[in-house]
C-alpha cells in the first residue's frame, strides 16, 4: 500500500470475504480502531486460525494493526517513522549465521525471524534491530500488514 491509500486497509484485500468467528473476536479486542500485533496473533491462536486469515478480517474491517512485535511499525510518530527498533551496536555470530541462512536477496521474512528469535531465546525487536544492521529488508507480515 501506499501512504495515499492509508485507511483503506480492505483495498489490499480484492475479492476477500469475512470471516464471522475472526471478526467478532477482533471487535473484542479493538480499541480506538486499533488492534496490537501480538492480540492478532493471539486470536489466531485462540481459534486455531492462520494468522493470515486475521490480518484478512482486520483490514476487511477496516482496523488498523499496530505495535509490530518486530518493532517495525504501529509505535507512535517521528522520530523514527513508529519504528520501535534501532540498528543494534553488534550482532552475535551466532544470529548473524541465523539470519544469512534464511536470508534470500537480502530479504527475510517476519515468520523466519520469529522462529530465529525462539531458537535463540532473543527478544523479536532484538532480531529485527540486527536485521537493520546487516542491511536485511523484512517482508512477508505475517498477518499481511506488509
Amino acid at each position: 500500500m501506499t501512504h495515499e491509500d492509508a485507511g483503506n486497509y480492505a483495498g489490499k484485500r480484492h475479492g476477500a470475504k469475512l470471516n464471522k468467528m475472526i471478526a467478532a473476536k477482533i471487535k473484542e479486542k479493538i480499541s480506538e480502531n486499533t488492534i496490537p500485533c501480538a492480540e492478532a496473533h493471539s486470536i489466531a491462536a485462540e481459534l486455531n486460525a492462520d494468522p493470515a486469515d486475521v490480518g484478512t478480517a482486520i483490514d476487511l474491517l477496516g482496523v488498523r494493526i499496530n505495535k509490530c512485535q518486530l518493532g517495525l511499525f504501529g509505535w507512535g510518530k517521528k522520530p523514527n517513522h513508529g519504528k520501535d527498533i534501532h540498528a543494534a551496536d553488534s550482532v552475535s555470530v551466532e544470529m548473524k549465521c541465523a539470519l544469512e541462512e534464511v536470508a534470500e536477496d537480502g530479504v527475510v521474512t517476519c515468520a523466519a525471524l520469529w522462529v530465529i528469535a525462539n531458537r535463540l531465546g532473543a527478544e523479536r525487536k532484538v532480531v529485527s534491530a540486527a536485521c537493520d544492521t546487516l542491511s536485511l529488508k523484512i517482508r512477508v507480515c505475517q498477518l499481511g500488514a506488509f
